[in-house]
């Protein structure tokens, strides 16, 4: 995150104002809502995990064990178990639609 000198980017009047309730603190002014990221969007995390996801999915129908994929993917068995549940869901949703 870019810190930016108030006096640089908004009215003095504005400056002022902002003054009376945070005089020379530090003041964090989220993104407006609809220009909010998600999660991983920058980093490209999401996508990432998206990826490995759907390749433990692909692998369990193809025959892969639960202890085999959480060796694989150093996972727990309980994560394996939420990855491949989540992803059957993903999958009958696109099937039904």
């Amino acid at each position: 995150m870019k810190y930016s000198n108030a006096y640089n980017v908004l009215p003095d009047n504005i400056v002022k104002i902002i003054q009376e309730y945070v005089n020379g603190e530090y003041l964090y002014i989220p993104r407006r809502e609809e220009e909010q990221k998600k999660w991983g969007e920058n980093s490209g995390s999401r996508s990432s995990l998206k990826r490995r996801n759907e390749e433990i999915y692909l692998r369990y129908i193809r025959g892969a064990s639960i202890l085999d994929l959480s060796q694989k993917f150093y996972l727990s068995d309980k994560s394996i178990r939420r990855i491949i549940g989540q992803q059957k869901k993903i999958m009958v949703n696109t099937n039904t639609e």
